[in-house]
């Protein structure tokens, strides 16, 4: 299905007189100058005045439509739907309950072109990127099957299960770059303002001191006299990286090929990537649609860039008429477990629900893997902030300790 270019929302500020005869201004967000009118009319505003307007970083934050919004709408639509509610009647009660003004504009969009004729995946299409082409396509088969209340059931609880994964990914993330941000703030913080005190003592001395005293102390002053280098180098090189990824495929290729082989946190995105693959691939299959479209859907929501790759390659090998197992294997990516169940789910005639369980299987080993990440972590936390701030303040009393013996 061909992708239609999403319209983009645009906020607009109005002057009018309300039905009381009173004067009244506000901020309305549509796609056109007209639908807001006519969202103001309907609301017994008389506008005098309107014209569109940037709204502020705050009010773009708070307004913003984002993935979890779409994931409560699917299952507000598969609730409604199942229960026997039309679909415009349905899109009306959301639009006008929503906290969110973005939202609250989407779905009155999706509405007015599902009333005047066009097709729920189209509207849904034109109206918010963040419907995609996998979302749109099954609603669309939903739509020509008759079936698009399990259509919603199936993309809500495929959307529910995706996003608690990525959370739990985060969550793997944060902590060990927490804990790594905090050992380098405390270390930087007493090589620049703690060991200079030190060595103002220590230059009353007149004595050698200790190897290791000699080299926290050239660290320090490096520090003090090059740290603002240091700072605007980081950040020129945070930039180039920013750059690189956003221009570069072979750049993110290697950086999504590099996070795979990351300790602990490597483990934890494979079994969330194939996770969401197989999640990917049962939703489409169970709802009719071809496996090579739900192949190249499952390849493109994949979130790593090194398996959708993969996934690509498994695509082209099944056209070519390869069972999807043994495409799978030529791929060198997939764990073995898989491709044995995805051999025992085509042979079966019931990959789709061998591949739930695939997923549902993958999902509870990052759940494990990520609730026991605190006490794989805590010990290798307690020993790093222990060799660097102990090894500092050890520098730091040798001399002091070795003036003591000597003068004793």
């Amino acid at each position: 299905m061909a992708q239609l270019a999403a319209n983009k929302i645009r906020y607009y500020r109005w002057r009018g007189v309300n039905q009381g005869g009173k004067k009244i201004t506000g901020v309305t967000l549509g796609f056109q100058e007209q639908e807001v009118r006519a969202q103001l009319t309907e609301q017994m505003i008389q506008v005098k005045k309107i014209k569109r307007t940037n709204p502020s970083t705050l009010d773009k934050i708070r307004n913003q439509m984002k993935s979890s919004d779409v994931t409560a709408i699917t299952r507000q639509l598969a609730t409604m739907i199942e229960s026997g509610v039309p679909i415009v009647q349905a899109l009306k009660l959301m639009a006008s309950s929503h906290h969110k003004a973005e939202v609250r504009a989407v779905l009155t969009q999706v509405n007015t072109q599902v009333e005047a004729g066009a097709s729920l995946s189209k509207a849904l299409k034109s109206s918010s990127p963040l419907f995609d082409n996998f979302y749109c396509d099954l609603v669309a088969t939903g739509e020509e099957t008759g079936y698009l209340g399990q259509v919603f059931v199936r993309l809500a609880t495929y959307r529910e299960k995706s996003e608690a994964m990525r959370k739990k990914v985060i969550k793997a993330m944060i902590y060990p770059s927490m804990v790594m941000l905090t050992a380098i703030s405390v270390t930087i913080l007493m090589l620049v303002f703690v060991i200079p005190q030190f060595a103002a003592i220590f230059g009353s001395f007149g004595a050698e001191l200790p190897w290791f005293t000699r080299q926290v102390l050239k660290a320090s002053d490096f520090l003090i006299n090059y740290g603002g280098y240091l700072a605007v180098g980081l950040l020129l090189t945070l930039v180039l990286y920013r750059y690189s990824y956003k221009r570069s495929y072979s750049f993110r290729l290697r950086i999504a090929r590099l996070s795979l082989r990351l300790p602990i946190i490597g483990n934890v995105i494979l079994k969330a990537t194939i996770a969401r693959f197989a999640r990917t691939l049962a939703t489409t299959f169970s709802a009719g649609i071809p496996l090579l479209t739900g192949l190249q859907s499952a390849g493109k929501t994949a979130g790593n860039l090194h398996i959708e790759e993969a996934i690509m390659e498994a695509h082209t090998s099944a056209a070519a008429g390869m069972p999807l197992y043994l495409s799978l294997r030529q791929c060198n990516v997939f764990p073995e477990l898989m491709l044995q169940m995805t051999m025992i789910g085509e042979e079966s005639g019931s990959l789709d629900d061998m591949l739930n369980k695939m997923a549902s299987l993958y999902e509870n080993d990052v759940d494990n893997i990520v609730d026991n990440l605190g006490q794989i972590l805590e010990p290798l936390i307690i020993i790093v902030l222990g060799v660097l701030i102990g090894g500092l303040l050890v520098a730091m009393y040798m001399p002091i300790f070795t003036l003591m013996s000597v003068i004793g």
